[in-house]
């Protein structure tokens, strides 16, 4: 059974930088395509970026150029947000196929 866990969340303020990690554990993780979402509270889920087993990476329009993912090992997922806006404000999710983490609370202040 796979199990995700992040980390690396917390309290910046705008214009600053924070790095999460998410730690995959369980079978076909090496050849899965990881991804991170976000909750900000009265908002839908919105796709933040992925990783594919090949390597490709995808962003989400209001992360493009801020956020970089990447993926090392095979089973762990990072994501390094750059000049973050109190709009980036939310519970950040790991995503393997139809399974989430418990999430990391990512905070920016005006």
């Amino acid at each position: 059974q796979v199990q995700l866990v992040e980390s690396g969340g917390g309290l910046v303020e705008a214009g600053g930088s924070l790095t999460l990690s998410c730690a995959a554990s369980g079978d076909g993780i090496c050849v899965s395509d990881m991804a991170w979402y976000r909750q900000a509270p009265g908002r839908e889920r919105e796709f933040v970026a992925e990783e594919h087993s090949s390597g490709k990476t995808r962003y989400g329009d209001s992360v493009r150029g801020r956020f970089t993912v990447s993926r090392q090992p095979q089973n762990r997922l990072f994501l390094q947000m750059d000049n973050l806006t109190p709009e980036d404000t939310g519970v950040y999710l790991c995503n393997v196929w139809a399974i989430w983490g418990q999430g990391a609370q990512v905070t920016v202040s005006s």
